[in-house]
């Protein structure tokens, strides 16, 4: 039996990303993103419904991220869901579902002031590809053997 888990989405971002790096120096970026809804019911009233994701990136995605997105900022995301569980510190059990991006496409990026020149394409960075040293870095971008404690959020 074959699984999939793999998800695209559009959205704009919610805040400016957040970088900060583990314990071991990787890099990663955090952000959400919103992704919009619409359709009509049957009396003809639109709808509309957001939904807030949480976006994660790893090593020189997120850096390009930090680089280059801020809020609002609309892009495309390619990557994989993931639940992740810890323990808060009064003691309560909590999850959250995030995407685990491994490719980020810039749709529309506001400029931070009116001279900044837009990302080159080549910014754009699809973390499925090989790196350097010919290991596959969309499976060594999150391991579930990394411990949360080393997640610095």
């Amino acid at each position: 039996m074959y699984t999939l888990n793999r998800i695209f989405m559009i959205g704009n971002l919610t805040r400016d990303p957040e970088l900060k790096f583990t314990q071991a120096g990787t890099a990663v970026t955090n952000f959400s993103i919103a992704v919009n809804r619409s359709w009509k019911k049957q009396n003809g009233e639109r709808q509309e419904e957001t939904t807030f994701v949480r976006i994660i990136t790893w090593r020189k995605l997120a850096e390009i991220c930090n680089e280059y997105l801020k809020k609002g900022s609309t892009i495309l995301v390619e990557g994989r869901l993931s639940n992740r569980s810890w323990t808060t510190q009064d003691g309560q059990k909590r999850s959250t579902i995030e995407v685990i991006a491994n490719n980020i496409q810039f749709i529309n990026i506001p400029r931070r002031n009116k001279e900044e020149e837009p990302p080159a394409e080549d910014a754009i960075v699809d973390e499925t590809s090989n790196d350097n040293s010919g290991n596959n870095i969309e499976n060594a971008e999150y391991n579930e053997s990394d411990s949360n404690d080393d997640v610095p959020f």
